[in-house]
């Protein structure tokens, strides 16, 4: 079952530098709507969220003490490789952990901002977290991008094709 944990939040790694592959610096700290968060805004949050969830995972609270989470989401423009940089960061401090569990600690309690939780289900509300977050990107992405925006999944009018040979299945 950590296997299957893996290869889908290694999908949604895949889409997030996918979308960093695709932008520029603009698109990047673009803000959607006033009040909005931008595609930069939301890497910084969940470098943040990652880092504080995944730190220690099995023996201290998700929500750690030196997290500065309103901060994740003040008006600072960052570059590209400032944003790959905190992804990557990110991404190998929760794929070490992922890497480190066995199924067995499926059923053990972790807790987060004090509400005890199965790891099972802290880990499926990261992976929700993050695909609702990366989800969010690929559209600010793909409208900022419009005609040259580049499919990570089955481009419009592609269906019949795929299906004739499915690969993003098999992860």
């Amino acid at each position: 079952m950590i296997a299957t944990f893996r290869s889908e939040f290694t999908r949604y790694n895949s889409y997030l530098i996918g979308v960093l592959d695709q932008i520029d610096d603009e698109i990047l700290n673009r803000l959607p709507v006033e009040g909005g968060n931008s595609i930069a805004m939301l890497v910084r949050h969940l470098h943040g969220n990652i880092l504080s969830r995944f730190t220690d995972f099995l023996d201290s609270d998700g929500e750690k003490s030196w997290r500065e989470r309103e901060n994740e989401f003040a008006r600072v423009a960052i570059d590209e490789p400032e944003a790959r940089r905190l992804w990557a960061e990110a991404w190998d401090l929760l794929d070490e952990t992922l890497a480190g569990l066995k199924d067995e600690d499926l059923d053990r309690e972790v807790a987060i901002r004090g509400q005890v939780l199965s790891v099972r289900a802290a880990l499926l509300r990261s992976l929700a977290h993050i695909s609702y977050h990366v989800g969010q990107m690929v559209v600010m992405a793909r409208a900022g991008m419009a005609d040259s925006w580049s499919f990570m999944s089955i481009p419009p009018g592609g269906t019949a094709a795929y299906n004739q040979n499915p690969s993003k299945e098999r992860g």
